[in-house]
């Protein structure tokens, strides 16, 4: 006996995960898909074709993505490449410098901005500090400690066993200090050590065990002691691997050689970490024990200091924090990827990380219930399109959490705690893979590679191609079909959209590009890559509180899509894609043009022909929407009557 079953579907969960396809149960089933690419999902839950990427600049290799923002209307991004960064403003590249980090630094790379200073961290090169001065100038200079005649405040420590000692050989000047164990390497000429408390700089290693260090001041005596150390960071020792402020301090969190250690500055004296008498006002520094690992990855100023380490996640309080009072908790033993540095990012009081299995992305967040912080898994009912990040942004305008994979893919994921929204989609860009991310001044720019060969480009709502260049002649030029500056786009296969008419297939050849001859000579042309989106809905299930359909032989009666502001519709009910042509619109906005192929409005198709089984194949659903036109498209919802023979 037939039956007729009604599913509606918002989209508001996002793309599942395969092996989600048999749990109808889950209140999640019933608005997502098993495909959504190359869309974006609003945070009222309908799906739109994600905007084209406009070409900004061809690279000279890989990069990392940085955002400086120096004011409320000035904002910059800066890529940092092999030995050299380039400063973009408005998507125009103003000027470069030169920096310490090569490419092989960029897993690794870390940073925090205060105000007009940029600070950035690697633990195998020595931190930096670039500043934007008002006269719009760019200064990159080392980190310089805060320093008298007679000491530099920056971090000591003693690598070695606590038992060695030190043997000088006089007390003033230029003396010969003698170890009763190996301690000293070549690398260590240059580098500060403190004897009694007396700070000297090593000018000479005759050997492990002998070296000479030029005093400051008079030791008290030529005894042995145990009481020396040497500076925390340095080529033999290594460097920062995280950094951040926090109420009105530097942290410092890990380095190479002391990867679970933390240190806070004086208040108020960011380069000044001398621990002095402990008062309330001076530096702190502690170490991360505990019964695992924890490889400091991360620090973050949020409600409290978090730590994330290798292993778990920590909470550090003190209000405010002193010597006296600092407490550290741990929270969760969730853990942070190790070998790549991906940028800790806050949504709405939530700091989004990703875990340490390459799989997870969670969100470290405090509840006033627990009094303690969770790390809920963002990634959970989306697992398939979280594959080893290695990098993200968030673009608070939309809602939208970019994430670079490891893989080369991209993943969406839109976030609206307050309306329970969590929903993930995927992008990608043909034969390129994505690199990095950042958002810049509202935009959203990524790095993309093709071959060897590397570009920057950032999200536009007036692009519907990747890689897109618009070009566009003088009145007084006559049309042309021939169209060149391509450079960038020699050797790829490109589509143009030239005065509404599209043209695919078209090879760039010596950075020129031909447009056919039922085109014509235009006065404007878009030319770019051309992408497709794609929804595919869920295999059917049951809505009647029992169960799916399973081999229950079933049927699309008809298909109801709810769009606004579409001006495409590419859709298969069980024949094959094709194109439905679109009504005008009363209300359609936008110029005559746009109005004439813009719809808002429900579209009900019809199918013939009955499916037995669900299936376990992506397209196992009764209907699928993908198509490529460079046209705006936007799915807020869909209504699907079936046919269920029981």
């Amino acid at each position: 006996m037939a039956r007729r079953v009604l599913e509606k579907n918002t989209f508001s969960t996002g793309e599942l995960a395969p092996e989600l396809w048999g749990r109808s149960d889950l209140t999640a089933y019933a608005n997502g898909a098993a495909r959504l690419r190359n869309v974006f999902i609003e945070p009222s839950g309908g799906v739109r074709r994600r905007p084209g990427i406009r070409l900004v600049d061809e690279l000279d290799g890989p990069v990392r993505l940085i955002t400086f923002e120096f004011n409320t209307e000035q904002t910059y991004l800066l890529a940092f490449g092999d030995k050299r960064a380039v400063v973009f403003e408005d998507g125009v590249a103003t000027r470069w410098f030169e920096t310490p980090f090569g490419v092989e630094h960029h897993d690794l790379l870390n940073w925090t901005q205060s105000a007009d200073t940029l600070l950035v961290v690697h633990p195998d090169a020595s931190p930096v500090r670039l500043t934007r001065t008002m006269a719009g100038d760019w200064q990159m200079t080392l980190w310089a400690w805060r320093a008298t005649n007679y000491d530099t405040a920056q971090p000591y420590y003693k690598f070695i066993d606590p038992a060695v000692t030190l043997s000088p050989s006089g007390t003033s000047g230029s003396v010969t200090i003698t170890a009763n164990a190996d301690v000293f390497v070549d690398g260590h000429v240059g580098t500060l050590w403190r004897i009694a408390g007396i700070e000297g700089e090593i000018t000479h290693v005759a050997g492990p065990r002998v070296a000479t260090i030029a005093l400051k001041d008079t030791l008290p005596s030529t005894d042995a002691t145990i009481d020396f150390s040497e500076q925390a960071f340095s080529a033999v020792r290594g460097w920062p691997r995280s950094v951040t402020f926090h109420q009105d301090r530097m942290v410092i969190g890990g380095s190479r050689d002391l990867p679970n250690r933390l240190w806070m500055s004086k208040s108020g004296d960011l380069f000044n970490f001398d621990l002095g008498e402990g008062l309330d006002d001076e530096a702190i520094e502690f170490a991360l024990l505990a019964d695992q690992v924890n490889a400091i990855t991360g620090v973050f100023a949020g409600r409290h200091l978090q730590v994330f380490t290798s292993g778990s996640e920590w909470m550090v309080t003190g209000d405010p924090l002193t010597p006296a009072n600092i407490q550290i908790t741990r929270q969760t033993r969730i853990g942070s990827q190790s070998k790549r540095t991906v940028p800790l990012v806050n949504i709405d009081g939530a700091t989004i990380f990703a875990g340490r299995s390459g799989r997870e992305i969670r969100e470290f967040l405090f509840t006033d219930v627990e009094q303690a912080y969770g790390s809920a898994d963002l990634a959970l009912l989306s697992r398939h399109l979280v594959t080893d990040p290695v990098d993200q942004a968030f673009d608070a305008d939309r809602r939208l959490l970019h994430v670079v994979m490891g893989d080369g893919s991209l993943g969406t994921l839109t976030l609206y705690r307050s309306e329970a929204i969590t929903a993930w989609s995927a992008q990608s860009v043909a034969d390129c893979q994505f690199q990095s991310v950042s958002v810049s001044g509202g935009d959203v720019y990524v790095c993309l590679r093709r071959g060897d060969r590397y570009y920057l480009g950032v999200f536009d709502e007036d692009c519907g191609f990747d890689l897109q260049t618009d070009q566009e002649i003088d009145a007084n030029e006559p049309p042309r079909r021939h169209w060149g500056n391509l450079d960038a786009l020699d050797g790829l296969t490109v589509s143009a959209w030239a005065e509404g008419t599209l043209s695919d297939g078209l090879l760039v050849a010596g950075g020129t590009v031909t447009l056919p001859g039922n085109v014509g000579p235009v006065s404007s042309v878009q030319i770019g890559v051309p992408f497709t989106h794609e929804i595919y809905a869920l295999p059917p299930a049951g809505r009647d509180g029992s169960r799916p359909h399973g081999g229950n032989a079933v049927r699309l009666v008809s298909l109801t899509l709810r769009l606004q502001q579409s001006g495409q519709l590419r859709v298969d009910t069980g024949r094959g894609l094709r194109d439905v042509a679109l009504p005008v619109s009363d209300d359609a906005a936008g110029t005559e043009t746009e109005k004439e192929t813009l719809y808002s409005g429900d579209i009900t198709l019809r199918s013939l022909g009955w499916r037995r089984g669900s299936g376990g194949t992506i397209n196992s659903g009764l209907w699928r929407i993908a198509g490529e036109n460079p046209r705006p498209f936007l799915l807020l919802g869909a209504a699907s009557e079936m046919g269920v023979n029981d």
